[in-house]
């Protein structure tokens, strides 16, 4: 990719679970853009990550794991003027299968960590910081199967109008909520479906742009509402789906 603009030079950047997938094209394109950039996951750094990004192996479940992140982050990259909240766990089940380790598994990465993510940073954020944290479809319209998911996408989309308004003007706040994007995570909840072929080609019919999306595309929105360009921006859950749910529950193939 060609861009000599540099957004965002001279800032600091940290995202959650940048090693593959949306958090990964989210780093990729905040480095392009000439931002400082910290990211984190569960397990040990990828081989293919950038040299220039800051790795820590982190669980963002955890306050302890948490604040050393934090603190690591202001002390080798300096004060934090973006924080994207995308680490993600996707469990296939409805309720009445979920178990209580499911439900500390996903509510503890989904809504405890982007929650405990935002207390840490908020204070230690530079003036008209940018929170990003990504929401879901899924938060406003439950997906089959994915009960607590649904669940943890609408405490992200809350949570994203609460800390605009209570912070505001200092820290500016917004959600993105894509749709069908193809990562592993899509794949998996696909594979849940009864015939996950036939699901899929119903799905893709169901999208005015005529594809479901990439992970670029995604961060592409978290470019600008990182930027200065988005200053007036705070408060929103910005769908991103290909215009999905633009359309009404008749399958547009068969018309």
């Amino acid at each position: 990719m060609i861009n000599s603009q540099m957004t965002l030079r001279g800032k600091t950047a940290l995202v959650t679970g940048g090693r593959q997938g949306i958090g990964r094209a989210i780093v990729d394109r905040y480095v392009e853009e000439g931002a400082r950039v910290m990211t984190c996951g569960r397990g040990p750094k990828p081989d293919n990550l950038p040299d220039e990004v800051l790795w820590a192996t982190t669980d963002v479940s955890k306050p302890d794991e948490v604040a050393a992140l934090c603190r690591r982050c202001q002390e080798d990259l300096g004060p934090l003027a973006v924080l994207v909240n995308n680490a993600g766990v996707q469990i296939e089940k409805s309720i009445l299968d979920t178990t209580d380790e499911d439900w500390d598994l996903l509510m503890g990465v989904n809504a405890r960590g982007t929650f405990l993510m935002c207390r840490e940073m908020i204070p230690h954020m530079i003036a008209r910081g940018s929170i990003v944290n990504i929401g879901s479809i899924s938060g406003n319209t439950a997906d089959p199967g994915l009960a607590i998911y649904n669940a943890s996408k609408g405490f992200v989309h809350s949570l994203t109008r609460s800390i605009a308004v209570d912070h505001g003007p200092h820290i500016r706040c917004n959600a993105i909520s894509p749709g069908w994007i193809l990562t592993d995570m899509a794949e998996a909840a696909f594979a849940a479906a009864k015939d996950p072929i036939i699901a899929q080609k119903d799905a893709l019919s169901r999208h005015p742009a005529g594809r479901m999306g990439k992970p670029e595309d995604i961060a592409k929105l978290a470019l600008w509402l990182a930027s200065d360009e988005s200053d007036f921006a705070t408060g929103q859950c910005y769908v991103i789906d290909g215009g999905l749910t633009a359309a009404s529950p008749l399958n547009p193939g068969l018309f």
